[in-house]
């Protein structure tokens, strides 16, 4: 993936995310929610697979993939691949198939833990419904 991430960076003191996915996640959540979004669900699982957090910012749902790592030999969101992507297309869309909505995008929130961890969100990895 080489979307710009989001310019703001969100610094919170060292965890362990690297071996926990379930700590990464939770950390996504907080930091979206201290960003004016609201979680719809977490780990919604759909028969074209799973969708780690659905949020509404606005009018705009928002699909999140969250990725961690620590950075080192490639950043943990190059890990979205096209067949990853694919996967949160269609189970966005099997979501969004009973709901009235304007717009929605596909984001990748990325955590990478080094010395300090540190929250990159990149919004609107490709799919957009306006």
């Amino acid at each position: 993936m080489k979307r710009k991430a989001d310019s703001s960076k969100f610094q919170v003191s060292t965890v362990d995310v690297l071996t926990n996915w379930k700590k990464a996640e939770d950390l996504a959540a907080e930091y979206l929610r201290r960003n004016g979004y609201k979680i719809l669900e977490r780990n919604y699982h759909t028969p074209f697979g799973e969708i780690d957090i659905i949020a509404k910012h606005g009018k705009t749902y928002v699909f999140v993939e969250v990725k961690s790592g620590t950075g080192i030999r490639i950043n943990p969101s190059e890990r979205v691949d096209v067949k990853k992507y694919e996967r949160i297309n269609r189970s966005a869309e099997y979501y969004l198939r009973s709901k009235r909505y304007s717009k929605a995008r596909i984001d990748v929130i990325e955590i990478v833990s080094n010395e300090k961890l540190e929250i990159r969100h990149y919004k609107n990895i490709g799919w957009d419904f306006i």
